[in-house]
């Protein structure tokens, strides 16, 4: 980092996984050998950011601890910290365990298919525009409906993006913004990404830049098959 500012990695571990159909909690399903949560840690550890704090389920630090982190060796790895009933509350409590960092990247774990020039490219994001999140233009048209399901409206598809994760934000501003959430638990309800709290608690814009189709987060079984392709690919263009 620039002038000897640091930057940390959230990365978050707390789900459940249930449209996975499995037991296991899908961070920690296999994939092709490796826990599904070792790619994006794999990816942080190889990259520019000074520490990570990883985020987990209840009951699942000390697991994640030896199974993972230690067994692989992830010394970037500063603090494994329980998280809460929602994903907001995940995020908060891995945001204070952050402490003495310029700049935080907010990532999901069930997202294996981040690469190093994708992190770097929030980093940079973060610095030039307080607050950003990774994303692509939509490639199909999007349909909203009404409460029957009938299509109402068909948006511009070329102000449409997909939003993906890390998201990267100065700390002290993403900080503000979810002790102010926190607080207002009026606001709470609906809040999906890290990018709509720094928006509705601070006003702030946050800057849209360009990551990867590649950049999927498994949520159905489907998804394991394509990210271990994509994950295969990777590899061998390295």
């Amino acid at each position: 980092m620039e002038n000897g500012e640091r930057t940390a990695a959230v990365i978050l571990a707390a789900g459940k996984g249930t449209r996975m159909g499995s037991q296991v909690h899908k961070q920690y399903l296999e994939l092709l050998g490796k826990p599904l949560l070792y790619y994006a840690l794999n990816a942080f550890e190889n990259s520019s950011v000074d520490k990570i704090i990883l985020v987990t389920g209840p009951g699942e630090t000390g697991y994640c601890q030896k199974e993972i982190v230690e067994k692989y060796g992830f010394t970037k790895v500063a603090s494994v910290r329980q998280g809460g009933k929602e994903r907001y509350h995940s995020v908060y409590e891995g945001l204070k365990a952050v402490e003495d960092c310029d700049y935080v990247l907010i990532h999901d774990g069930a997202r294996p298919c981040v690469t190093r020039e994708i992190i770097d490219a929030a980093s940079d994001g973060a610095r030039k525009y307080r607050a950003c999140a990774v994303g692509m233009p939509v490639k199909d048209t999007i349909k909203i409906s009404d409460e029957k399901e009938f299509a109402a409206l068909t948006p511009d598809r070329d102000r449409l993006w997909l939003i993906q994760t890390p998201q990267a934000f100065e700390y002290e501003l993403v900080l503000w913004a979810y002790e102010k959430l926190m607080s207002l638990e009026q606001y709470q309800e609906g809040v999906t990404d890290d990018a709509m709290v720094v928006e509705t608690m601070t006003q702030e814009k946050v800057k849209l830049i360009r990551g990867d189709y590649a950049n999927i987060k498994v949520t159905t079984p489907e998804d394991m098959e394509i990210a271990g392709v994509l994950i295969k690919r990777n590899h061998l263009k390295k």
